[in-house]
């Protein structure tokens, strides 16, 4: 059997870490997303990949040439990309623009100690680069690299220095060239003792510090030097920007001491007051003094970054610098400062960002090559691109971005009819991605979105079920908290659905007349979300909230919960989109752990995080009046996975006490279940993570820690018999989803996932017990950290070839959809 796998879509949020996010001059964005570089394309807001490597969280991504030296990389055919962990580790990797193929190229060595902060580079030719990185401990190292100039051929890396800046680490680095100096460098830092300290050196010695500039009254958070500035058709001049914790932004010049003149009158004039030190490299001396002093943001600025060149018509010069620089803050504003035409003031042109109540503010912002797009990052790992689409004056407008989520996500689970995938996360939240787009876009898998962030909690959620029954769409998840609550699709959801899938608009019906809500509101505390009705005029709401007194202050600002008729971005997701709570299931003695739904929507089971068998019963709820219509005992340690056979008669549960049970379920009554235990075995020698059951029958296969898969048989509904084990894997094995491919023989695809994030497909036959591996994920496509959970979808393409879609979801916090045709 022929299996192709393909990558239909990656969502993740970027680590929550300042220099974290670079952009290229090839035009894609590089970020951490824990431990692996993921790689999105602004143009299509899709992440293309994540590069797998790292061993620690990935700390900052620096390309080479980043977006500052565009006008040099024209004509590259390769590009490369520096990332740096919290274990000290750098890695450089290649990437091919032709075959758009991604190779690690090498370890950097000797290690820091600690994790990198901060990598600064500049390109001196097409060949030549040179980057310095710091490191909280306390040295900063200068690289040099030469980069093959043919394809296939090997990095060359040498150590030129390694300077130690003392017990106060920098967090804050630029190189530039020194102009006039024949091939000076100079190397800014700043950190945790407020000051700029100057180091310079030649391409291929000792780097040597030259002076310190002071002025800052806070730690230093981001520098950035500007390419030589053109004065009279000579460069005399070099700009520094820094900026601090102190909200304020500062301007340096450094000029050639021979251009300033000599004239003694100068010296009494005001501008000697705000004059720097000097310093020397080779045998020219500059002077630094302070240009300007940017006062705006109200919070500590995080990043600040030239506006980068632009290629020049000029003669005899290579590039033209734009006076135009970025700055984003804690305050949730992104800035652009430029001189004013007249006054040559440095004002601030363009704020973008100041709307979002929903972002903690901003850890850095970027320019893109050509200029006309910025893009930051967040506090809740979101992006935020606004571009320019003015002609003759500014208007920056926001864009479509990638997210997810910013943590761990612990399930995920498809829609009833797979039109949407649903997952939840330790970062709090719970997220709703589906395919948007017309029928030419979605043949090749279409563009994937988020179009919803159903709850946003107050606890670390860990477990989710789509509720399978008729009308609305429904789901249960279960936090860290004893309860598990229901939620149901609002309006607005289900508009917003309508525009995403108009492809297939099957279930247009599905939009019933009595749904009343529109929306929901997130209390203060981020618990329990209110309804927000349809007919409800504000004053209506305002009353309300009046009378019950207690809730004003909970319910603000106000969310605005509309039919979305494009993806949404941020803004509107973190608050616009949420799902209203319908029920809590009170029961449990302790945080949930695992919840599951039966196939007709009736009946819901949930367990709890246990050390003793009276808290490890698994709970049963009935669907249609949410009363608890059972309580199964037969564990004794936490129940990790839950999961009713396809015909409902049968759940399966699996522990960490290394048994599964088999539970007979009946309906008896409208509000009665009979249930009773027909089989307790133990099946592993450790925890087992994972179950799955045959969609065509009463087999089952479960997966553990002791690195072994095995598929049992159910006979006459009393006794269990084990069919065959899977050869021994390389991992634990953390997650497993069966999927049937031919009733008539019993056939079927399991897929396994692991601790290690990769993921491997068997081919299954009942009927003569066998099993097959068929593919093995590529790593480049898998995930960098343990697989949680794994659903198939089922689409069928045509008679002959099944075009199926897996979507898996990881401690990387990344959820994936893979389409795998058979």
């Amino acid at each position: 059997m022929e299996v192709e796998v393909k990558r239909a879509f990656i969502g993740a949020g970027c680590n929550r870490i300042v220099n974290n996010v670079s952009w290229g001059a090839c035009d894609l964005v590089s970020f951490g997303a824990q431990n692996a570089v993921a790689i999105f394309c602004p143009k299509t807001a899709q992440i293309l990949t994540t590069l797998p490597g790292h061993n620690a969280y990935v700390n900052c991504t620096h390309w080479l040439p980043s977006s500052k030296f565009a006008f040099k990389a024209s004509h590259l055919e390769r590009h490369y990309l520096l990332s740096g962990d919290a274990d000290g580790t750098i890695i450089l990797w290649e990437f091919s623009l032709a075959d758009k193929k991604w190779r690690n190229v090498l370890h950097v060595p000797e290690n820091h100690k600690k994790g990198v902060t901060c990598i600064s580079a500049i390109m001196i030719s097409n060949t030549d680069v040179i980057f310095a990185s710091s490191s909280s401990d306390g040295l900063v190292n200068m690289w040099e690299i030469i980069l093959p100039s043919s394809s296939g051929g090997e990095c060359k890396l040498s150590i030129l220095d390694s300077i130690f800046v003392g017990r106060k680490p920098m967090v804050a680095i630029s190189l530039a060239e020194l102009p006039g100096s024949g091939g000076h460098l100079t190397l800014a830092m700043g950190g945790l003792d407020n000051k700029i300290h100057i180091y310079s050196g030649e391409r291929t010695g000792k780097f040597v510090h030259a002076c310190e500039v002071k002025g800052h009254t806070d730690w230093i958070r981001s520098l950035d030097f500007s390419l030589p500035i053109y004065a009279n058709g000579e460069t005399s001049s070099l700009l520094l920007v820094s900026s601090s914790q102190d909200k304020g932004i500062r301007i340096w010049k450094m000029a050639l001491r021979e251009s300033l003149g000599n004239n003694r009158k100068e010296e009494t004039s005001l501008s000697s007051y705000i004059k720097g030190p000097i310093f020397s490299a080779g045998s020219t001396s500059y002077q630094i003094s302070l240009e300007s002093l940017l006062i705006g943001h109200e919070d500590w600025v995080y990043s600040v970054e030239w506006q980068p060149p632009q290629s020049s018509s000029i003669d005899g010069i290579e590039c033209y610098q734009p006076q135009s620089i970025l700055s984003a803050s804690m305050d949730k504003t992104m800035m652009i400062w430029q001189p004013e035409k007249t006054t040559g003031i440095w004002m601030n042109m363009v704020t973008v960002g100041e709307l979002s109540h929903c972002a903690l503010g901003f850890y850095g912002g970027h320019w893109s090559p050509g200029g006309n797009s910025i893009l930051a990052h967040g506090y809740g790992g979101s992006f935020h691109l606004w571009k320019n689409v003015g002609t003759d004056f500014d208007d920056w407008k926001p864009q479509k971005v990638p997210s997810g989520h910013f943590a761990e996500v612990s399930d995920i689970s498809w829609a009833r009819e797979g039109e949407y995938l649903l997952s939840v996360s330790h970062d709090q939240t719970s997220r709703v991605f589906s395919a948007w787009g017309d029928e030419s876009s979605l043949e090749n898998g279409g563009f994937w979105h988020e179009i919803a962030r159903p709850q946003v909690h107050g606890h670390d959620i860990n477990c989710v079920t789509i509720i399978r029954g008729k009308g609305n769409h429904r789901f249960v998840s279960g936090a860290d908290e004893k309860v598990a609550r229901v939620f149901e699709a609002p309006l607005s959801f289900l508009k917003t659905l309508n525009h995403a899938t108009s492809h297939n608009s099957s279930f247009t019906d599905d939009v019933p007349a009595n749904v009343q809500i529109l929306g929901a509101n997130m209390s203060a505390l981020g618990l329990s979300q209110k309804p927000i009705y349809v007919q409800a005029s504000s004053t209506e709401s305002k009353e309300k909230s009046n009378i019950e007194g207690i809730d004003t202050l909970e319910t603000i600002p106000e969310a605005v919960p509309v039919e979305l008729t494009e993806p949404p971005i941020e803004e509107q997701l973190g608050w616009h989109t949420l799902w209203p709570e319908s029920h809590k299931l009170y029961g449990h003695g302790n945080e949930l752990f695992a919840v599951c739904g039966d196939h007709e929507g009736n009946l819901i089971a949930s367990s709890c995080k246990a050390q003793s068998a009276s808290v490890a019963e698994i709970w049963l709820w009935q669907v249609s009046s949410w009363k608890a219509v059972g309580r199964l005992h037969s564990h004794t340690l936490t129940v990790t996975q839950l999961e009713f056979s396809h015909d409902n008669n049968f759940l399966l549960s699996v522990s960490r006490d290394r048994h599964f049970s088999i539970f007979a379920i009946k309906q008896t009554g409208p509000d009665e279940i009979n249930h009773q235990l027909v089989v307790r075995q133990e099946a592993h020698k450790r925890i087992i993570w994972s179950c799955s059951w045959n969609p065509f029958g009463h087999e089952f296969a479960t997966g553990s820690r002791d690195k072994t898969v095995k598929i049992w048989q159910l006979e006459n509904g009393s006794s269990v018999k084990l069919l065959l084990t899977l050869p021994m894997f390389k991992s634990s094995i953390t997650a497993l989803s069966w999927l049937g491919i031919d009733s008539q023989k019993n056939d079927g695809l399991l897929a396994v996932g692991m601790e290690t994030g990769l993921i491997e497909l068997w081919s299954l036959s009942i009927a003569v017990p066998n099993a097959a591996l068929l593919v093995r994920f590529d790593p480049l496509m898998c995930h960098v950290s343990a697989v949680q959970r794994l659903r198939w979808r089922s689409t069928k393409k045509s008679e002959d070839s099944t075009s199926m879609q897996l979507a898996s979801c990881g401690a990387d916090h990344c959820v994936r959809i893979f389409q795998v045709d058979v």
